[in-house]
């Protein structure tokens, strides 16, 4: 990066420091060069764009573009806007009191020109940091084009006893505001088309005008602007001659892999250090949580045009934490482990997160959540344990034939949500050929893995409808699928819904 000696204080000493005027869009592209050569990362915590988003981020860069990054809810295009900050250098001369960040040697408002006019090479020059010089505007239908480009002020023509044909009665609007610095307009598609087209030769031509003041002011600025492609329908779209003068579009997507998912999550969760030291979790509970996420996104029930937030699993992480944090809290527990039960807690954080392609009873989003618990369970399953559908017809060399055929004689078991540490494993054990099973194929394990294995086992067969499994008011319940199929269960706080989404049945 470029750097300087800040500690010149007039336009005299800066130009004895050897300064020259760049455009901020040089600046990004030389500290960009830079970082490349030296393969330094440019988007630090960005995860899954390595191939993608992130090479054409630096391509729009390289040429100077000012950039859209289009793509659904949570796909970190906010972050990368921020990140770019990071290519400037770290401070720039401004002279100093201007409100448009004058360039010393090139300022463009009339306060610039004057001052330097009248002082020369004793005009005071401050410095500017590069985090002083981002600004981010969220587009929401009542933003003005006195808000972003500037109006006439009547108090300071007064205050100044100025005319109204002197520029100088002008406050300008967060656009000019930003001059030699990034600019950021959120969720594009929602600003108003009349507000939209005044970008356009600020974008173009670098002029801009205000109340009849033709304003030749050739602002510095890169642009960022992001846009959600479900807003093109929904609530409005980018103009096509602004489309056209955005000059690259860059197309941002959620994690294709489980592991880049929970890289995020892992990243992004807020987990307290008291609850990183009560509570362990099992890979296999991370990958869960991220396999929701991909249920979700494929799932006939949610939005697929809405998407699915990489929030969902950040929030269900931290749920998921705090529901095992609650469990042991009530217990007096010094420290658990994330059991399948606690999934309960994952609920709340699906439910705001996914629009529904039906919206029906207010349960609903509940029952999907649900749902959608229960297929990420079945998907993980295999990844641990043999297909339960290839002993279909060969039920004798079921490595699950102890633990149905105990169920099918009659047998239950309740695994309610605030079980003690010894009432949980006493009550898994007490299914026969449950721990034979984990065992088998999980010798190296640990105590609590292997618990969590068990539960999760029982879990799976009744996602592939070899035992049923009941939602209670307080837990789970699970029997053999025909007893399930054929009688309520007695417990008279049993939802009623579970008998659609609860036994397995998909």
């Amino acid at each position: 990066m470029t750097k300087l000696n800040n500690n010149a204080r007039t336009l005299g000493e800066l130009k004895g420091t050897g300064y020259t005027h760049k455009t901020i869009k040089e600046e990004l592209r030389q500290n960009l060069i830079a970082k490349l050569r030296n393969r330094e990362s440019v988007f630090a915590g960005i995860w899954g764009y390595e191939e993608t988003v992130i090479p054409d981020m630096e391509r729009a860069i390289l040429a100077g573009h000012d950039i859209n990054l289009l793509g659904l809810r949570g796909q970190a295009k906010t972050r990368l806007a921020r990140l770019m900050v990071n290519l400037l250098d770290e401070y720039i001369p401004v002279i100093e009191g201007s409100e448009l960040n004058d360039d010393p040697l090139l300022p463009i408002s009339r306060y610039g020109r004057d001052k330097v006019a009248e002082l020369g090479d004793n005009t005071p020059i401050a410095w500017l940091h590069r985090d002083e010089r981002y600004t981010e505007k969220l587009a929401t239908p009542d933003v003005s084009i006195a808000d972003l480009i500037g109006d006439v002020d009547p108090i300071k023509a007064a205050s100044l006893k100025l005319p109204y044909s002197d520029e100088r009665v002008i406050h300008f609007g967060l656009i000019p505001r930003s001059h030699r610095c990034l600019f950021v307009i959120n969720e594009l598609p929602d600003l108003q088309a009349r507000i939209q087209v005044a970008l356009f030769n600020i974008l173009q031509e670098g002029d801009i005008q205000i109340r009849g003041f033709k304003l030749r002011l050739p602002l510095d600025i890169q642009f960022v602007f992001t846009a959600n492609p479900e807003d093109y329908t929904n609530r409005g779209s980018i103009v096509t001659p602004l489309k056209d003068r955005i000059d690259s579009q860059i197309i941002t997507h959620y994690p294709k892999t489980l592991e880049i998912g929970k890289k995020i999550t892992q990243q992004e969760a807020h987990v307290r250090s008291e609850q990183k030291q009560l509570i362990s979790v099992p890979e296999i509970a991370k990958d869960l949580v991220e396999q929701i996420a991909f249920e979700a996104r494929k799932s006939e029930y949610v939005d697929a045009k809405s998407g699915v937030s990489a929030r969902l699993t950040i929030s269900a992480f931290e749920n998921l934490v705090a529901a095992a944090e609650r469990r042991a809290l009530l217990n007096k527990e010094k420290n658990t482990s994330i059991r399948v039960s606690d999934f309960v807690g994952v609920v709340p954080s699906v439910t705001g997160k996914v629009e529904l392609v039906y919206e029906g009873q207010q349960e609903g989003p509940g029952i999907v959540a649900q749902n959608l618990v229960g297929k990420a369970i079945r998907t993980q399953f295999l990844n641990y344990f043999p297909d339960p559908d290839k002993f279909r017809k060969q039920k004798e060399k079921s490595p699950y034939k102890k633990i149905t055929n105990w169920f099918g004689e009659g047998n239950t078991i309740d695994l309610l949500h605030e079980l003690t540490q010894t009432e949980y494993e006493k009550t898994l054990k007490s299914v026969p050929g449950l721990a034979d099973l984990v065992n088998e194929y999980h010798k190296g394990g640990d105590s609590a893995l292997k618990l969590f294995l068990m539960e999760f086992a029982l879990h799976g067969l009744a996602e592939f409808s070899l035992i049923s499994k009941h939602t209670l008011t307080s837990g789970l319940q699970f029997k053999d699928l025909l007893s399930g199929m054929f009688s309520l269960p007695k417990d008279e706080e049993q939802s009623e819904d579970d008998e659609d989404f609860g036994t397995g049945h998909r």
